[in-house]
C-alpha cells in the first residue's frame, strides 16, 4: 500500500487558494482528491483537445500546456497505482 501523501482538493471558494490534505487509503479526503483530479483532468483534456483542433496556437501555447498535463497525467497514474495496490 503506498504512503500517505499530500493531495489538492481544489480552490477554496472563500480564500481563492488551493486547499491541500493528507489523504489515506479509503478515506474521504482521498475520495475528494480522486474526484478533483479526474474532475481536473477531463477538463484540461477538453480543453487542449480543442486548442490542437483549432490547428492555430503558437509554440509558446502549446508549451504552456505541458506541465499542467503533466500533473494531470502523474496524478491519475498515481490513482491507477493506488487502486492496483489495494487489490
Amino acid at each position: 500500500m503506498s504512503a500517505p501523501r499530500l493531495r489538492s482538493l481544489g480552490i477554496d471558494p472563500a480564500t481563492g487558494k488551493e486547499a491541500y490534505a493528507v489523504t489515506r487509503p479509503g478515506g474521504r479526503l482521498e475520495a475528494l482528491a480522486d474526484v478533483h483530479a479526474l474532475e481536473s483532468a477531463a477538463v484540461l483534456l477538453a480543453v487542449v483537445g480543442a486548442v490542437l483542433d483549432a490547428g492555430n496556437a503558437s509554440d509558446a501555447e502549446l508549451a504552456a500546456f505541458v506541465s499542467p498535463l503533466y500533473m494531470a497525467l502523474g496524478e491519475c497514474v498515481g490513482l491507477i497505482v493506488d487502486e492496483a495496490d489495494c487489490r
